[in-house]
């Protein structure tokens, strides 16, 4: 019979998560790993093989979490439009303050890594990206298709349009205490999709 897992997998996901977050990639030593998760740095090798596959597996549910916030934001709303802003709010305004950073984490990797130092994380946060940016087109796509958006608008144009918008709002969103502002600024943003 193999010895079981004394931990919970997923909770100690989450938890790195977190930490590399917060942290970045770098800065977050084995050490930070070990006291957040509460494990041994054998154990966290044994189960994870090493700190890039904890980190590829923290990214990963940090995508996973994104794209169900997205659907669920659009599920919410009578709109598909609706629900892309009840979503870039919920990342820039209502996360202000209980999320480990304001940045995303993925472009968070992306800044921080170089092809020099960690070639397969910058190329597996790069994939990510890349797509979140297709579940945007097929959300425009969908938008087009209800008519809620000209069909003369280019749906991947739309969605690369959002994308940046919606990873400066919310470095902007880090700085500034200015909530107001940042409504103001989506609202302006959603004006360019009619």
């Amino acid at each position: 019979m193999s010895a079981q897992a004394k931990f919970n997998r997923d909770e100690v996901i989450e938890k790195a998560k977190n930490l590399y977050w917060e942290k970045g990639y770098h800065a977050t030593s084995m050490r930070n790993l070990q006291d957040v998760v509460d494990m041994r740095p054998g154990s966290i090798y044994a189960a994870f093989g090493n700190k890039d596959s904890l980190f590829t597996e923290a990214l990963n549910r940090y995508a996973e979490q994104g794209a169900a916030n997205l659907a669920n934001c659009i599920a919410q709303e009578e709109t598909v439009l609706a629900g892309l802003q009840r979503f870039i709010r919920s990342v820039t305004i209502c996360s202000k303050g209980c999320a480990p950073s304001g940045i995303c984490m993925v472009v968070k990797t992306i800044g921080e890594l170089t092809q020099n130092d960690s070639p397969e994380l910058l190329t597996h946060a790069t994939s990510i990206l890349k797509q979140v940016e297709a579940s945007f087109v097929n959300t425009f796509e969908l938008a087009i298709d209800h008519g809620e958006i000209s069909c003369n608008q280019d749906p991947a144009e739309l969605a690369r349009y959002f994308q940046i918008q919606l990873i400066g709002l919310r470095t902007y969103a880090q700085v500034s205490p200015d909530t107001e502002a940042i409504e103001r600024y989506i609202d302006t943003m959603f004006r360019h999709f009619l």
